[in-house]
């Protein structure tokens, strides 16, 4: 129970009553994701994502303020006082048509849960009453190794979803981890689909690695697996023009944006796109 200490009491509260009331209506609840990854790293913890047997129906009927935003993929989002939490039912997605989104899903368990996910980092499981975290595909060795791995085969993960392989390096710059060598070959090898995905999920991956601490290396990550040429060709196209070294010492003009972001602190999403 000390990981949940970390998390604000109102945040925490919300959590744990949607774990109990699930509970008592004889379904199993779990903490999910991105909140058990950020307990064990110690990081700030902004919201709390829930997996659980319940089926949709039934946690729109246990809960007054619900929002179906996917009630066919599972999810239905629960409001406790003004605060929303994203409430998933375990499943296994079924066959991806278009590098998108799955045709389908069947309801299922946790550790088919676990194992639809795309990161290992991303795919753990906290039991709040206990405070077990429950790992079915190696997350935790990759957490104390700094890795971001994706569950099961690269080519597979990224095939499903190509937004992923920007994930990838949103997750790396956001935690300052390496990316695992054959999950980086395989983004490298996705690049040139990126535009399979629409350009607002593009948007906002890119945004987040711009606001990330690690928005510099994240440029270079993007340059470096040939997805920057995709999305960003003008500013690709900034690698190897050179400046006058008597005013721009640094080097070229991708290194000199990449600095820019190295000096800048303090961003906003204008001020990121601005650089």
């Amino acid at each position: 129970m000390e990981l949940l200490n970390r998390i604000d009491p109102k945040l925490r509260s919300g959590a744990l009553f949607i774990v109990r009331r699930l509970q008592e209506h004889g379904n199993k609840a779990l903490f999910a994701g991105g909140v058990v990854r950020d307990l064990l790293l110690g990081r700030p913890i902004s919201d709390v994502d829930i997996a659980t047997s319940a089926l949709p129906d039934e946690v729109q009927n246990l809960f007054e303020h619900t929002v179906d935003v996917g009630k066919e993929f599972g999810v239905v989002i629960v409001v406790i006082d003004s605060t929303p939490f994203e409430v998933t039912t375990f499943r296994k997605d079924v066959e991806y048509m278009d590098g998108r989104h799955p045709v389908r899903v069947t309801f299922s368990d946790e550790r088919e849960d676990a194992l639809r996910r795309d990161f290992t980092v991303n795919a753990l499981f906290l039991e709040p009453d206990t405070g077990q975290v429950i790992d079915y595909v190696g997350g935790r060795k990759d957490l104390d190794l700094r890795l971001i791995r994706t569950v099961g085969a690269p080519e597979d993960r990224f095939d499903e979803d190509k937004l992923r392989i920007m994930r990838a390096i949103r997750f790396a710059c956001q935690l300052d981890f390496q990316i695992e060598e054959q999950t980086m070959a395989a983004v490298k090898k996705f690049a040139p689909q990126i535009l399979q995905v629409s350009w607002e999920r593009i948007r906002d991956e890119l945004i987040k690695i711009l606001l990330s601490p690690g928005a510099s290396r994240g440029l270079a990550l993007l340059l470096e697996t040939g997805i920057l040429e995709v999305i960003l060709p003008e500013v690709a196209a900034m690698d190897g023009v050179e400046q006058p070294p008597e005013f721009h010492p640094e080097g070229d003009v991708f290194t000199h944006t990449r600095l820019m972001f190295e000096l800048s602190k303090e961003r906003s999403e204008a001020l990121a796109l601005g650089i």
